[in-house]
């Protein structure tokens, strides 16, 4: 089971930080519209529209990654105060009942989407431009896979969890700046009693 979940953590990763470059290019993009539209008078007829793909593209690709790392909102007030076999077996019930019916919705509805979209070569109706939209209905395919691959891990850190009354610990290649922060005036009190 760890190497299942050391695997899914690393491939949500990887497509998580990969999809995340298209933050630049948004904000090149929007940045040139700007300019464009006001200092040149001349908006374009594409810009609204590759904006929402990007963005809508980050989003998605970036729901397995924020999964693997424990960063979606949940609201906690009472699971927190459970001990981590409680917490495993509820998050595996809500896995099985919720999460997993969700995702194969979203993976055979986006398909059909996908497919359409493709067979017709579909093209934004937002825009006088055209910008082709079959490559972002192919994202809502390619995400609900990897929400399901990183789903499985999940579930598999739950079971270890109902067995061990521990969590296996998610990679921290992002740190909330008030932890970081918490982190380093810990090390230098340390380091000063020394």
């Amino acid at each position: 089971m760890l190497s299942y979940i050391r695997f899914a953590d690393s491939l949500s990763a990887w497509f998580g930080k990969a999809f995340a470059w298209l933050i630049i290019f948004m904000a090149a993009g929007t940045g040139y519209e700007v300019f464009v539209r006001y200092g040149l008078n001349s908006p374009t007829p594409w810009a609204l529209d590759v904006s929402f793909i990007m963005y809508g593209t980050i989003f998605m690709m970036g729901g397995a990654y924020t999964l693997s790392r424990g960063g979606h909102v949940r609201g906690d007030f009472l699971y927190r105060l459970l001990q981590p076999k409680h917490q495993g077996a509820l998050d595996l019930f809500l896995y099985i009942i919720f999460f997993f019916p969700g995702i194969t919705a979203l993976i055979i509805a986006g398909w059909k989407y996908a497919s359409r979209s493709w067979a017709f070569g579909e093209v934004s109706v937002n825009s006088p431009a055209g910008i082709p939209i079959y490559q972002f209905k192919t994202v809502i395919v390619v995400a609900g896979v990897l929400l399901f691959i990183q789903g499985i891990a999940q579930v598999m850190r739950c079971i270890i969890a109902m067995r061990t009354n521990e969590w296996i610990p998610s990679d921290e290649d992002v740190l909330e700046t008030e932890e970081r922060l918490m982190k380093e005036a810990a090390e230098a009190k340390k380091d000063a009693v020394q």
